[in-house]
């Protein structure tokens, strides 16, 4: 498995398209190679004494894991129903906990996700809302986002929740085709998002924080008991800022609450309750050259002077576990979600740099009333060597749309003063829509031996969608269906220590199933199949861990142009991706640690025709990096007046290109981030972080097409200062 993994990365065309990147990589792929030299040759069954046999059984249970860890040890909740070990799960999974991220200086949700393996970030770091693009497939089509393991019906292209990391214990992110647990839209991969739980124990947390551009944070988080039989979790949280361009503030804030009853130890019933009510930042990016920022442009900001963006959520859910004997257990959960949104901006400029003007199109008025309802049934049981979970759920979303009219444009100079909202057009509500999705699923983790475990599971998704035209003729039903599967099987070399391979199929749809209109009325779901090899291993009785994962994915049936007919769309097109990814977790020694990942990836379209006949097929989908990797590491010493933390990363991304046509080049960047911590005594931690510590201009990604060709740009230097409390 390694000779193969070293061969991958010794090829001439990797190494050709990987320089910029090369000290990161290197690093990462560096320390994963020295853990496994650290392994011990593995004797056969056959040829360990029984008195050796009965001294080494008992070390290869690891009890904890070190800081910062890839969460091999842990039950994988987000990677498979059956919670099975992460180490014994034939499949990618990521595990990031509050810990490392608050180490590493980070709250915002997209740039939690953004550090883990093969994840980029695309959406403007001024506006909450993740959209990622991982193992060549981009935006939340492909990548999906769920709060404990629940996905919200996406809109719009439309995912801002959970913004920010305040209330969350954990983040693990499951790469390729996830529809066998999450269903469509997951074939790149899907984040899930785990909340902080109720405790016996009474807890307090405190975060106060304070920076750059005016920014402000304030969190509060508490728990423990209200009798012998209640217990219950509530956090809150609220955030300011000025932004770093104009006319970006941004401010925001959330309650989030759980009650929890648990009158025997068989039984558990909780309710959850959650609002949140964000003003994001009122900036669309930056005009670009050939995909370029254009420097004397940066920091203005070309939307209108009384732009807005409202997001509101609310959230309830309830939640029972029944543990009828040690062999099954029964749980159901019901929720609700409801979502309302506001946007009134400009959303597009192009720039002229001949007659120094700027146009600006995408005048978007518009609201969102999207309401979800589901219920998830599920089944688990323990039957000698199987672990069986059988599960059925059922949604139903709606989903309310008005607008002013898009097609309106202005050219200015670019020293003009952008006021005032000039487009005339009324916002009228323009349809309905209202999609209900029955799923079936099942999975079984059969241990076939101590070395050996299969892990087979299928999934139906079936949905009825009704869309209700108000002001044309476009209403329409629909029926949609997708089987998602998934095959593997993982042999331990040891404890520590598995190789695992697996074949599985998922679904995404061509755009989101909420806005199907009568242009893509007729379309499918598109599939994809991929198979994958890993290896994963924990060494130094738990002082580090390291995984690799090679893989291919193809996708098809994504929209194209008729061959003989480019005005019309069709189904029929082909893309896929390969690639290589290695995440590490080392403690070198007790006061060092380092923490390092880096991805691969050759992603092309086989078949690709757009507007005019143009063929991309061979070409790269844009914003997708070849090459991205992270790095971080710590060290921590103790003194007499506390102890101290200092910790550097870097986080670095390939060129990418704003365009299926791979015209328009933003360039590749390393971007350097710092943080020094004091905890003077357990329960108090003062923190500083700087971002971005040479204040590199980099593009956090572009968009290059008729209407647009603009870029947003990565944050500048910043300084963040925090306290934190627990107690």
């Amino acid at each position: 498995m390694v000779s193969t993994l070293l061969t991958s990365m010794n090829h001439p065309d990797f190494a050709a398209r990987a320089p910029s990147l090369h000290p990161i990589a290197a690093a990462a792929f560096l320390t994963c190679l020295s853990a496994l030299s650290a392994t011990p040759a593995l004797a056969s069954d056959a040829d360990t004494p029984a008195s050796e046999a009965a001294i080494t059984l008992p070390a290869v249970h690891v009890t904890a894991s070190p800081e910062g860890a890839l969460g091999l040890s842990l039950p994988s909740t987000s990677g498979s129903r059956t919670g099975i070990a992460t180490l014994d799960l034939p499949a990618s999974l990521d595990h990031v906990n509050s810990d490392t991220w608050q180490e590493r200086g980070d709250s915002r949700m997209a740039d939690i996700i953004g550090r883990t393996v093969g994840m980029t970030p695309l959406s403007a770091t001024s506006y909450n809302s993740l959209s990622f693009s991982t193992r060549g497939f981009t935006g939340t089509n492909s990548v999906g986002i769920a709060e404990d393991g629940v996905r919200l019906g996406v809109a719009s292209s439309t995912t801002p929740y959970p913004a920010n990391s305040w209330g969350y214990e954990r983040v693990e992110v499951l790469r390729g085709p996830a529809s066998i647990v999450y269903g469509s839209g997951t074939v790149g991969a899907t984040a899930n998002v785990v909340r902080k739980q109720p405790t016996r124990e009474t807890v307090r947390e405190v975060l106060l924080g304070a920076g750059s551009h005016g920014s402000a944070k304030l969190g509060l988080g508490m728990g423990g008991a209200l009798s012998e039989t209640l217990s219950y979790r509530v956090d809150a949280y609220g955030h300011y800022t000025n932004g770093e361009h104009d006319m970006s503030r941004a401010s925001g804030g959330k309650l989030m609450s759980t009650l929890r009853w648990q009158p025997t130890a068989a039984l558990r019933v909780e309710l959850l309750a959650d609002v949140s009510d964000e003003k994001p930042a009122r900036y669309f990016g930056t005009p670009t050259l050939n995909g370029a920022i254009v420097p004397e442009l940066l920091g203005r900001n070309f939307n209108t002077d009384d732009s807005t963006i409202r997001i509101k959520d609310k959230r309830v859910r309830a939640r029972a576990q029944y543990q009828i004997n040690d062999e099954l257990s029964v749980s159901n959960e019901l929720y609700h979600f409801k979502a309302d949104r506001y946007w009134r901006n400009i959303e597009a400029y192009r720039y002229n740099p001949a007659a120094q003007t700027i146009t600006r199109s995408d005048y978007i008025e518009l609201t969102h009333d999207l309401e979800q309802a589901g219920n998830r049934l599920e089944s688990k049981l323990k039957a000698g060597a199987h672990q069986l979970v059988v599960g059925w759920e059922v949604s139903r979303a709606k989903f309310g749309y008005a607008s002013s009219g898009f097609d309106y444009s202005t050219t200015m100079p670019v020293n003009a003063t952008y006021h005032g909202w000039d487009n005339t057009s009324a916002m009228i509500p323009r349809f309905t829509t209202a999609a209900t999705t029955h799923d079936f699923y099942a999975e079984d983790a059969w241990t076939l031996s101590e070395r050996w475990l299969l892990l087979a599971g299928i999934r139906r998704d079936l949905t009825d969608f009704n869309r209700n035209d108000l002001i044309g003729t476009g209403s329409f039903g629909k029926n949609l269906g997708g089987t998602a599967w998934r095959l593997g099987l993982t042999h331990k070399l040891n404890a520590q220590t598995s190789l695992y391979g697996q074949v599985s199929q998922g679904h995404d749809p061509v755009t989101n199933v909420l806005t199907l209109n009568l242009a893509n009325r007729d379309y499918k779901l598109t599939t994809a199949r991929q198979i994958e090899v890993g290896m994963k291993q924990q060494f130094g009785q738990g002082l580090g861990e390291w995984t690799a994962a090679a893989y291919r994915i193809e996708k098809k049936d994504i929209i194209t142009r008729d061959p003989n007919n480019s005005l019309l769309s069709v189904q029929g097109g082909k893309q896929h991706s390969q690639g290589l990814e290695l995440s590490t977790v080392l403690r070198l020694s007790p006061s060092w640690r380092l923490e390092g990942n880096y991805a691969f990836v050759d992603a092309k379209y086989d078949q690709l025709i757009e507007a005019g006949g143009a063929d991309r097929s061979g070409n790269r989908p844009s914003n997708v990096a070849r090459n991205t990797a992270n790095l971080w590491t710590h060290y921590t010493t103790h003194s007499s007046i506390g102890r101290w933390q200092a910790s550097l990363g870097a986080r670095a991304v390939g060129s990418r290109f704003a365009d299926n046509a791979n015209t328009a080049v933003s360039g590749g960047y390393t971007v350097w981030d710092a943080a020094l911590s004091w905890r003077p005594q357990p329960g108090s931690t003062y923190r500083l972080t700087v971002r971005n510590l040479g204040d590199k201009l980099y593009t956090y990604s572009a968009v290059s097409n008729a209407r647009a060709s603009q870029a947003y740009p990565g944050e500048g230097r910043r300084l963040d200062l925090t306290a934190e409390f627990t107690f």
